[in-house]
């Protein structure tokens, strides 16, 4: 079951959700009058012998405006034996890409430091089945698994690594639950003249009224531990020093 946070929720005021041909478009008013161009862009990723796009399920497409913010188009795609059958496809009557924006844009207001929530995408393709994306405002960057193995200096890897423990410690502060924390959704970005570490991918991701239990920060902190071994099964780049300043549970 849902937490009580999540089923309260309101429509947010920041964001409008119109229809362009069969596409629901839900979108932050600052994008709003780039809706037809958002539209057009997305159809394009979706056509048949689009290049793969970045990321680890290489669903990640960079859309840029013209006079307007250049937004991140993250598509909806399937790990695991499924993506073999429906990739791309989803059944539901609440839509994950719509739930992420709730979640996103909440956690957002809260003052994680999540990659901001700019709109989502939902087109029907049959009775409860629908494709969808998940738009942000795009960050320049890599991920914390690109970053560490970019950067050899050890005191710049310290650094970095106990930025993602801060950014982790203050989403549970704030009753974020993740559900699916690993080194590739933890983004290394430039604040300024330091970095800062940006968490990606609510998807699966939960919101409670309160900090997080103890068990839900030790479940979010195991499955990241559990990334850095099964990426780095050497200790190469995650000794048990870094493993031990990944361990926020």
């Amino acid at each position: 079951m849902r937490p009580r946070a999540q089923i309260d929720w309101r429509p947010n005021p920041n964001f409008v959700r119109l229809e362009l041909e069969r596409r629901v478009l839900i979108l932050h008013r600052e994008i709003l009058p780039y809706a037809p161009v958002v539209a057009a862009r997305l159809r394009e990723i979706e056509s048949p012998g689009r290049a793969q796009g970045a990321g680890n399920r290489a669903s990640g497409f960079r859309i840029v405006l013209d006079g307007g913010p250049e937004l991140f188009a993250r598509r909806a795609r399937r790990g695991g034996m499924m993506r073999f059958l429906l990739a791309e496809t989803y059944f539901g009557f609440e839509p994950r890409p719509l739930k992420e924006l709730v979640v996103a844009a909440e956690a957002h207001r809260r003052g994680i430091g999540v990659a901001e929530p700019m709109g989502a995408s939902v087109e029907p393709v049959g009775p409860g089945f629908y494709r969808g994306f998940f738009l942000t405002r795009a960050i320049a960057g890599m991920t914390l698994w690109e970053f560490v193995r970019a950067d050899d200096d050890p005191v710049v890897r310290e650094h970095i690594l106990l930025k993602a423990r801060a950014a982790v410690a203050t989403m549970h502060n704030h009753g974020l639950f993740h559900a699916d924390l690993n080194l590739h959704n933890l983004f290394v970005t430039q604040s300024g003249e330091s970095f800062a570490v940006v968490i990606l991918d609510l998807d699966q991701a939960r919101l409670y009224d309160a900090p997080l239990s103890p068990a839900l920060r030790r479940e979010n902190a195991q499955r990241l531990i559990r990334s850095a071994r099964r990426l780095d099964p050497s200790g190469r780049y995650f000794d048990a020093a870094a493993l031990r300043v990944l361990d926020v549970g």
